[in-house]
Formats: C-alpha cells, sequence, structure tokens
C-alpha cells in the first residue's frame, strides 16, 4: 500500500497541466516575447526625459521580465509541457524572488523571478521501471545480429514499447534530450512504426534526439524521419568486432601475436571456467568481488550507457556469464563478463576485469576460450567490445587534423584507454560494421555534454 501511494503521488506531480505544443501555442510564445521588447523599448522612449525617473530599477524589472518570458517562450518553442510539479516550482521561485526584491535583495529577486520561467519549462524526464526487465530480456533473447541488443537491459534506461509490445527503443531523458541507446530490439519488421511513434512521443514532450552506436544497416530509420524538425546526420566513431565463432581459427601469421599471449597463460598454468552469473554462489560471488575491486578498470564506481550493463555480479540480468581464470593455486586472476542475445546465438562482451599482476595473456586466454565455449553450445558470433575511431590508430602519416583528433582521444585516458584497446581488438583480425551517432548537427554542442555525461560520470557499485 505505502508503495502504491508513492507511486500514485509521483503521478499527479508529472500531470501535465499545459501541453504547449502546436503552432498557436508557438505563435502566442514568438508575441510575448515580441510584446514584452516593445513594452521596454516604449518605456525608455517615453520616460527617459523623466527628472524623477529611476531608469535602473525600470531597466532591471525590464530585463527581468523579459528574460523570464523569453526563457517561457524558447520552452513553448521547443513543445515543452508544463506539469503539476513545474508549477509549483516555479510558483515557489517566484514568490521567492519577489520575497527578496521586499528585503532589497534585488539582485537575487531578479535572478530569482526570471529563473522562474526556467524551471517552468525545465524539460520532464523519463523513468526507468524495472519490472519492464522480463519483457526487454524476451525482446533481447529475440533480436539477433546485434551485439549491441543486451546493453538494452541496464537499469538506468527507460523504454519504449510498440502498441503489441513486439519491439522497444531503450534510451534515456538528459536537458531535454532523448539519447537513444543501440538499435532498436525484438521483431525488426515493426521498427520503422516503433521508431516514427518514438519520434512523435518525443515531439510531444520537446525532447530532441539523438541515437548513440547505430549501426549502419539502421541509420535510415532516423534519417528518414522528421525529428521534431531536425535533420538528422550520421557521424562514424567506431566499428563493432565480432567474430565468427564457427569459423575461427587461430591458424596462419596474422594470429601469431594471439598466439603467443595464450599459450604464455598456458605456460604459466591458467585454467578456466564459465558459468552464468546467476548460479554464482557466494563463496564465488566474494571471490569476484576482490578480483573487481581489485582491478584497475573496477575500483569503486561504474560508468557507461550505451555498450555496458551495469549491476555486476548482482544476478540481476539474464543470460549473463562468466568466464573465470585461475591460477595453478586455484586463486582467480581475472575473469569477463559476457551477454547473451538471440537465443544463445549472439554472446557480447560486457567488462573483463583482472588482478594486477595477473599473467600477461590473461585477457585474450578469456576471449580465445570463451569463443571455443560458444562454439560448442551453439553461438554464432561473438563481440569484444567494441573499436573507436580504428582509422585514426591505424595511420602513421596523420595530417594536422588527423593529428589534433589522435591527441584528443588521449585525453580520456584516465577513463577509457582507447588505443590501448584498439591494439588488443587487432589481434583478432574481426573488424565489422561500422556504428555512428545520429543527431541534428545545430544541436553539436549541447548534444556533446549529453553524450560526454552518460558514458562518464561515475556511479557508485553497490555490491
Amino acid at each position: 500500500m505505502p508503495d502504491q501511494v508513492k507511486v500514485a503521488k509521483v503521478r499527479a506531480r508529472e500531470r501535465v497541466v499545459v501541453n504547449v505544443d502546436g503552432a498557436a501555442a508557438r505563435l502566442i510564445g514568438a508575441l510575448a516575447v515580441l510584446g514584452v521588447f516593445c513594452w521596454l523599448v516604449a518605456l525608455f522612449a517615453r520616460n527617459r526625459e523623466h527628472a524623477d525617473w529611476d531608469a535602473a530599477s525600470w531597466l532591471a524589472w525590464s530585463l527581468t521580465i523579459l528574460t523570464a518570458v523569453a526563457l517561457i517562450a524558447r520552452g513553448i518553442f521547443l513543445g515543452r509541457p508544463v506539469t503539476a510539479a513545474h508549477a509549483t516550482a516555479a510558483m515557489t521561485v517566484l514568490l521567492a524572488g519577489l520575497g527578496a526584491h521586499l528585503m532589497s535583495y534585488d539582485l537575487i529577486g531578479c535572478v530569482l523571478i526570471a529563473g522562474a520561467g526556467w524551471v517552468l519549462m525545465w524539460p520532464t524526464t523519463s523513468r526507468s521501471r524495472p519490472d519492464d526487465l522480463p519483457r526487454v530480456w524476451g525482446l533481447v533473447n529475440a533480436t539477433r545480429a546485434d551485439p549491441v541488443a543486451p546493453f538494452a537491459m541496464q537499469s538506468l534506461k527507460s523504454h519504449f514499447f510498440n502498441a503489441e509490445g513486439t519491439a522497444a527503443i531503450a534510451y534515456r531523458t538528459r536537458i531535454g534530450f532523448a539519447a537513444v541507446s543501440g538499435d532498436p530490439i525484438g521483431d525488426e519488421t515493426q521498427f520503422p512504426q516503433l521508431v516514427a511513434d518514438f519520434v512523435a512521443m518525443c515531439h510531444t514532450r520537446g525532447w530532441r534526439i539523438i541515437v548513440m552506436c547505430c549501426s549502419e544497416r539502421r541509420t535510415a530509420l532516423w534519417r528518414n524521419r522528421a525529428v521534431v524538425g531536425q535533420t538528422m546526420r550520421r557521424i562514424p566513431f567506431g566499428r563493432d568486432v565480432v567474430i565468427d565463432v564457427r569459423t575461427f581459427q587461430m591458424a596462419g601469421r596474422k594470429y601469431r601475436n594471439l598466439r603467443q599471449a595464450v599459450q604464455r597463460t598456458h605456460n604459466c598454468g591458467i585454467t578456466t571456467e564459465v558459468i552464468a552469473e546467476q548460479d554464482a554462489d557466494d563463496v564465488l560471488r566474494t571471490e569476484l568481488v576482490r578480483v573487481l575491486y581489485a582491478s584497475p578498470s573496477g575500483a569503486h564506481t561504474e560508468r557507461g550507457f550505451s555498450m555496458i550493463l551495469d549491476g555486476a555480479l548482482e544476478r540481476r540480468y539474464p543470460g549473463i556469464q562468466l568466464i573465470i581464470a585461475r591460477d595453478r593455486s586455484g586463486k582467480v586472476q581475472g575473469f569477463h563478463r559476457y551477454a547473451t542475445a538471440g537465443g544463445g546465438s549472439d554472446i557480447t562482451l560486457d567488462v573483463p576485469w583482472r588482478r594486477p599482476g595477473a599473467p600477461n595473456g590473461i585477457d585474450e586466454r578469456l576471449s580465445v576460450d570463451m569463443i571455443r565455449e560458444a562454439k560448442s553450445a551453439g553461438g554464432q558470433r561473438l563481440s569484444l567490445a567494441f573499436a573507436a575511431f580504428p582509422e585514426i590508430y591505424d595511420n602513421k602519416n596523420r595530417n594536422r587534423l588527423q593529428g589534433l583528433a589522435y591527441h584528443t582521444t588521449h585525453l580520456i585516458d584516465s577513463l577509457v584507454a582507447l588505443e590501448s584497446l584498439y591494439r588488443y581488438l587487432r589481434k583478432f583480425h574481426a573488424l565489422g560494421d561500422r556504428r555512428y551517432v545520429v543527431l541534428s548537427l545545430r544541436h553539436l554542442p549541447s548534444a556533446a555534454i549529453v553524450l560526454l555525461s552518460l558514458e562518464f560520470m561515475p556511479r557508485r557499485r553497490r555490491l
């Protein structure tokens, strides 16, 4: 019963009291800004010669009202609805601003009054629903040849389903953007209508759209749509690394480095085993948690949005497999976490972890042994992470622009060492299709802030 009351209160706060979408509302917003501006001009033209006129005070009030109206008009042009929570918060800020003026804190009062317009038109946000996980997993398990599909289950994401529940889009909102994660999942025949309905929903909420990690074959779904009046462009930023497990062999000169790395672990007595994450008992889980926290990539926080799951070792998600490497004494030296899709036909690496000082080549060994395990289980494809900007790292004769891009990618080495990751992935010689960010170029600066915050803002682990 308390949970039902809480849900009811949330729904009441999010109830839309004014829907500002439509040509009439946009015209009213434009006329309001024009009217306030004309009033400001007329005020100065009429009163500038009056000796008793307090020009500074009137100017402050006029600019305050103009700013508030302009912020409201901007929200109207973007189609943002006003909810009960927005109206209450804006009224509170407005009263606080008037109170500050009465107490002679004029600057603070002006800022608060102008800010009331900003609060009133603050973008609404989506909410994740943990109860949707079984539905999402069912669609992930029905999606084939999409290595990003399992990441739709991440607990921070919201999901937009078609009417029949046979297809869905995973996304998350931030500062007025709906950031779509990967391609739609489920029945691909429903994808065009699903995208059209999602675009219409975003239009009613005033959300601008960014599509992250969109595959080449799905870019047309977004570029053929009039997304809230935007012209959507695609920007390539990397390639999938997908191995055909049915034909993979480490034969030939090009696999020499990979063979040597794997052989070193055999010489050190490393053995591996595969286990479902949900089947790990408390003793094993405790041992793996120690490795996770000791790993340079583990620490006490997790990051990522579009191509990663959260909740490592929490046994939350179905279809998750762990491959564990032990030394001769039986001590765990490292493990990889893999997610499955398409009824087991597709396996995707989530995150690798290893102890500091673990034998060299342990990551290569875990990947190779997982490929063999997938083949024996009837799998078809195994995806190893993602190769970002491979053309930049492969090019030894970079021009100035390419050199700048190369050095820029190294600014985030403390978060993710992209070149080091690429050097590891290159050993498998399995670069696949391109991935794109699809967005409107006029939103590029603000979209970059959204993308960087979603991918790199740390979240504390709950282990």
